[in-house]
């Protein structure tokens, strides 16, 4: 069989081709599926070459990320004689295939240049949720309209929030730790479990299981106030399970953060704070402005509270987050609210309460 001209075209097309087998075979390939491969590899010469030279970066990388890899000095160039041509422009693109086809639910978009084997970043829009699986094995579940940016090297994982919230879940690994960056503030963890929430003017983090050292990015001091020696790591306080943090932003720009105390928080607070994985909102006499602050970051169409005097009135129940008018009507049939329904947004106001 005689190939085609080797055009541009045809490059992306088969690399992204190899990229999905090589993908695939990793996830386990099935007979059927394992001879449609050998015929797509024998059809064409250019197949077997590009899926030869994907499949041994596909391993460098793999031995580099291999949990408990005894690496402990990061070679910028370890992998630059190995990369094939292709290696610069279609890395990123790369491991997302091989990372879809690992957590089945993940819908990543690539960055660049990539500063270590993996570098990736992932969103969700208004209203949406996302299961994110990381190449260690981590999960991340990702709230509403957030987003965030991977980059993985031989010695660290690291992950930057740079919108919204998520709950981590981290594969353990002692000598590459796990960070998380959310607006200046940085949480190292090794194998726990945590939410962090990114504020306007602060990060909130919640740990659920294990500890975790909340520190300044810039000066790489802890965060935390002063614990005792056994929740501590040597002079360096940690958070540990049960407990949150909310680290305000600085007054100015490039001032030092003050160090917070952690706060003890009940089981059912903490499954209050945590009941978005499950797409519920739970308050208990909350201000009607915190209520409906929450309902807006899930839905396009934005409920507005007429008047300071009913946005400071408290309120309380469990609602689904996706279902505004749930509460609306709620408002309006037991505590004479009404509503003005306009094309992408409903105004709250005081009514006359009903009659008995």
């Amino acid at each position: 069989m005689t190939p085609l001209p080797f055009d541009s075209a045809d490059a992306t097309r088969i690399e992204q081709e190899a990229a999905d087998w090589i993908a695939r075979r990793y996830a386990g390939l099935s007979p059927e599926d394992e001879g449609k491969f050998q015929r797509w590899r024998a059809a064409d010469p250019r197949h077997a070459a590009t899926f030869v030279e994907m499949e041994e970066t596909w391993r460098t990388l793999d031995r580099v990320r291999a949990p408990g890899a005894k690496i402990s000095v990061v070679d910028p160039d370890a992998l630059a004689p190995r990369r094939p041509r292709w290696a610069v422009r279609f890395a990123p693109a790369f491991a997302v295939a091989a990372a879809v086809v690992l957590a089945g639910v993940i819908s990543w978009r690539a960055a660049s240049p990539p500063p270590g084997p993996f570098a990736s970043a992932v969103a969700t829009a208004v209203g949406e949720l996302q299961n994110v699986e990381l190449p260690d094995g981590s999960t991340v579940r990702l709230n509403t309209d957030s987003r965030l940016e991977l980059a993985y090297s031989a010695t660290e994982r690291r992950v930057r929030l740079t919108r919204g919230e998520a709950f981590f879940s981290v594969a353990k690994n002692a000598v590459r730790p796990f960070f998380v960056e959310a607006n200046g503030v940085a949480v190292r963890a090794v194998g726990t479990a945590f939410n962090i929430r990114l504020h306007a003017d602060a990060v909130e983090v919640h740990v659920t299981e294990g500890r975790v050292r909340v520190a300044d990015t810039a000066r790489g001091e802890s965060l935390i106030g002063a614990r005792s020696p056994e929740i501590s790591a040597g002079d360096q306080p940690l958070l540990v399970a049960g407990e949150r943090a909310v680290v305000a932003a600085p007054p100015m720009p490039g001032e030092a953060r003050s160090p917070v105390l952690a706060d003890r928080v009940a089981g059912p607070d903490l499954a209050r704070v945590l009941a978005w994985q499950e797409r519920r909102l739970e308050f208990v006499t909350t201000p009607l402005a915190e209520i409906v602050a929450e309902f807006n970051r899930y839905n396009r169409r934005q409920l507005i509270v007429d008047g300071a005097e009913l946005a400071a009135q408290r309120f309380g129940g469990s609602f689904r987050a996706d279902q505004p008018d749930t509460l609306v009507r709620l408002l309006e049939t037991r505590f004479g609210l009404r509503a003005e329904r306009r094309r992408d947004e409903t105004i709250l106001r005081s009514g006359v309460p009903p009659t008995p």
